[in-house]
């Protein structure tokens, strides 16, 4: 079981509508025909692509899961995958569904806008709850993918640890404080003094020291030295 959903998901949001992008006929149709079977009373619809839906359906209904399924793409593009959509559609929760179960793609994932992320090696009935999640204004994660990158976390952590306060400047270590809270480059800028293109440039260097590939690991692998650096 990848997830704890809560006892309210047993009502069921209603009149909800799930949009299949899948480029693979056979998937497709697997999915669709699944999806069907196993969800009560949702309208569920498949197309090849982004723009076979638009001209299929002009007008979608407000309630719309949207279940993108880049093929050999890597998560980390759901910001152009979520860039192809209706403007009217901008605001309808994406759900990726990935061969990928790699923490790192996950959380690219979620720091481009998905609203969920379902690995292909999760249960169908799973999968069907996750997207219920979504659609009652959840975020749906495999916890399996994520704890099994612990070790990884904790290593980085543990090396950032032995590298002691020459870590990081005095500025970087201002910059960290501020994405730990999750402030942006342009409020960072501004509550340190310094121009935006100087935090991009710390950022880049603290991501680099941290063998971070993102905002959000920089967080976890700093959130974790921070907790062995008060335990030292």
């Amino acid at each position: 079981m990848d997830a704890m959903l809560p006892p309210s998901l047993s009502v069921r949001p209603s009149n909800t509508t799930i949009i299949i992008i899948e480029p693979r006929t056979l998937i497709r149709d697997c999915l669709l025909q699944s999806l069907r079977a196993l969800t009560n009373g949702d309208t569920v619809l498949a197309f090849a692509t982004v723009e076979d839906w638009r001209v299929a359906d002009p007008q979608p209904a407000p309630n719309t899961i949207i279940l993108l399924c880049p093929v050999g793409r890597k998560p980390k593009d759901i910001d152009e995958e979520i860039g192809i959509l209706p403007d009217g559609c901008k605001h309808m929760p994406v759900v990726l569904l990935s061969d990928i179960e790699e923490a790192e793609q996950i959380l690219d994932a979620l720091d481009h806008g998905a609203r969920g992320y379902i690995p292909t090696s999760m249960s169908l009935d799973v999968a069907v709850e996750a997207l219920h999640l979504v659609k009652a204004g959840g975020v749906f994660v495999p916890a399996s993918s994520l704890i099994s990158s612990r070790r990884s976390i904790e290593e980085h952590a543990q090396t950032a640890k032995n590298n002691g306060n020459s870590l990081f400047t005095v500025r970087q270590a201002a910059v960290v404080g501020a994405l730990r809270q999750g402030k942006a480059n342009k409020r960072i800028a501004y509550e340190l003094n310094m121009q935006e293109s100087t935090v991009k440039v710390h950022v880049r260097n603290i991501m680099r020291k941290l063998k971070a590939k993102n905002r959000t690991e920089v967080a976890v692998l700093t959130h974790e030295l921070f907790l062995k650096g008060d335990d030292g």
